[in-house]
């Protein structure tokens, strides 16, 4: 079954064809939860803290200094600080679309001013080349992200344009000049290149969708065509680094920087869509499976390469040495949303809902002005707390920092979190899907008129109650559908004696009531998981999942145990976690193996001192109570 709509709802993505349509800000309004204050807090601090700081570090200066002639003197970061505003502006654009705030309407405004007063008559538009003292334009394509950095510039332009279409503050204005420029200098009879850091091609489909101007959407498809080509130069790390030594259509996994990657594979996709190319979008199928199945952390975070912030090998997992970089788990989403409007599959969302909760809910502090750059899953050494006032090298301190000198991160967070609703539920020709949990209220309208309005009722992820309750009549029957994750095994639906289970869904289709409620209700409680053997790196280690959440072993939670090395601990699988006082315990005890003059003896397995009880922390909660080592995997004795 295909879906198509006239009008494109307020989401970063909206697909003109495929399987599910998105539900955008207009339809869906998380009201509370987890991701309901998650918002909050990036709406009322993390935005404003990104503002304050590209303010301080010169970033969006920059422009004021282009607008004025006097760069290249003056200029401050990195040659890819314009995207940052570009981010900016759109974190601005979803969270006025999501709150109407009248005082964010007015920065919007202002800072787009300041963007367009850099601009050149042509359409040029960066404030690191193409002036007397500068680079020339387009002389740097391996590492100049200048077209990286207008594919923000397009994306912030989609969120206007899908959030207030009618707005005359000049954006959408200076994108369409800045996309006609770079359809004549990189078209068909144009330069025959890409850019190092892939990220245009998502930027120019999706633009090309809000202005239906078919110009944009074939130069993203002479973008993806041309990867892989070798049209960049060669590296230390290869061409992989920046996935140009394998065409798309012919790679089968996801390889080299795993920010680059993801970009580049959710660009794809929107070439597949809109081009109708089946096999394209086949090996895209294939290349998110093998990713997932070999090159994905439990955290569903990506990139175990600290030197190239990139994939590994297969398998090549290590917990201490994971990078999976917050941007490279935003791609990842990216990636799986496309496909999952494409083809329907829960399995899409289940990574999306574990990256979301282990990765991007991980990377911000609770005041929402300080982040994670990189998301290790075993801190041996407790970090130094980052200086407020400084900004920081990345990934350098397993305690959360305000700024990095490299800052994709917290606008990357800002942008995803004001845009969140529009990732919960799609509609089809007969009804809706809700893929996320969170309570939410949802008014849509069907192909052919049918309306369709519920509110989910959850306290999810602390239980896995999650109620939806019908608040219209319908005269026709429509089809709601509740994604059941694969985790939760033996899922039960109350109120719904007609309900069908397929799988990794349920659906119940009839002509609703005001005040019918379906219930869900998902098993919860924590379990313990196995690695595949071939993660050497974690092999004979176990972890907690609660739901859709990882939990990790804390060394400020090991008081009571035999000792306070969380490298040194091990945990005795033949007691099951337990749940009290809202922790999750296991029991640990610990290998320590003393003055041994030498770490290898006979025989198989740890042998622990006595265990004792020890609570565990999620994931994304953990390093919020000062410095300290963690671990996810866990030597296992049983």
């Amino acid at each position: 079954m295909t879906t198509s709509t006239s009008t494109a709802p307020a989401a970063p993505v909206a697909p003109s064809t495929g399987r599910l349509r998105p539900l955008g800000l207009d339809e869906v309004r998380i009201t509370g939860g987890f991701w309901g204050t998650r918002q909050s807090v990036n709406g009322a601090a993390t935005i404003a803290h990104v503002g304050e700081r590209l303010e301080s570090e010169g970033w969006l200066p920059n422009f004021d200094l282009a607008a004025a002639g006097t760069l290249p003197a003056g200029r401050r970061g990195r040659e890819f600080a314009d995207s940052e505003v570009y981010k900016y502006l759109e974190a601005l654009a979803w969270e006025i679309g999501r709150t109407g705030d009248d005082a964010l309407e007015a920065r919007f405004r202002e800072v787009v001013g300041r963007v367009a007063a850099a601009q050149e008559p042509d359409g040029y538009l960066n404030t690191h080349f193409g002036r007397p003292g500068q680079g020339a334009r387009w002389s740097d394509l391996e590492w100049g992200h200048e077209l990286y950095c207008l594919g923000h510039l397009f994306q912030a332009a989609v969120a206007r344009l899908r959030t207030r279409p009618d707005a005359d503050d000049g954006l959408a204005g200076i994108a369409r000049r800045a996309a006609d420029l770079v359809c004549a200098e990189f078209g068909p009879d144009g330069r025959d290149a890409v850019c190092g850091h892939a990220e245009i091609e998502v930027g120019l489909a999706e633009f090309a969708r809000a202005t239906e101007d078919e110009r944009y959407a074939a130069q993203a498809a002479l973008f993806v065509e041309r990867r892989g080509r070798g049209t960049l130069a060669d590296i230390e790390y290869g061409r992989s680094y920046y996935q140009d030594d394998i065409p798309v259509r012919d790679a089968e996994v996801l390889r080299g920087h795993a920010v680059r990657a993801n970009y580049l594979s959710a660009g794809a996709v929107d070439v597949a869509v809109d081009g109708d190319d089946g096999e394209l979008l086949d090996a895209l199928r294939g290349q998110w499976a093998r990713t997932v199945a070999r090159r994905t952390y439990l955290t569903g975070g990506q990139g175990s390469h600290h030197q190239d912030e990139a994939f590994g090998d297969d398998w090549e997992l290590p917990s201490d040495r994971a990078y999976s970089e917050t941007c490279a788990g935003i791609g990842s989403i990216m990636f799986s949303w496309r496909m999952l409007l494409a083809d329907g599959d829960e399995r899409y969302a289940d990574l999306i809902e574990r990256t979301l909760y282990n990765v991007v809910a991980t990377s911000p502090s609770a005041d929402g002005r300080s982040f994670y750059y990189a998301n290790t899953l075993h801190q041996r050494v407790p970090g130094a707390p980052a200086d407020p006032d400084e900004t920081s090298p990345r990934a350098s301190s397993s305690l959360r920092a305000p700024w990095f000198d490299v800052s994709c991160c917290p606008p990357n967070v800002a942008r995803t979190l004001a845009s969140l609703g529009a990732y919960l539920a799609t509609a089809d020709d007969d009804g809706v899907q809700l893929h996320q949990f969170a309570p939410a209220e949802v008014r849509t309208v069907l192909a052919d008129g049918r309306r369709v309005a519920f509110d989910v009722q959850t306290d999810y992820p602390v239980s896995g109650s999650i109620r939806v309750v019908v608040v219209e009549d319908s005269d026709a029957p429509w089809s709601l559908t509740l994604r059941v994750p694969a985790w939760a095994e033996g899922a039960r639906v109350a109120g719904a004696d007609d309900a069908v289970a397929e799988g990794d869904r349920v659906t119940v289709r009839r002509a609703f009531r005001a005040g019918d409620t379906i219930e869900l209700s998902l098993p919860i409680a924590p379990r313990f998981v196995q690695p595949d053997p071939r993660i050497d790196a974690v092999r004979g280690c176990v972890a907690v999942e609660r739901g859709p959440e990882v939990l990790a072993l804390e060394s400020v939670d090991l008081a009571a145990a035999p000792d306070d090395d969380v490298s040194n601990a091990v945990v005795d699988v033949s007691v099951a976690p337990t749940e009290r006082d809202g922790r999750v315990w296991v029991r640990v005890g610990s290998a320590r193996s003393g003055a041994d003059p030498w770490p290898y003896r006979a025989g198989a397995g740890a042998h622990p001192s006595d265990t004792v009880e020890v609570p565990l922390v999620a994931y994304h909660d953990w390093a919020n109570r000062g410095p300290s080592t963690m671990r996810v995997w866990v030597p296992a004795r049983s």
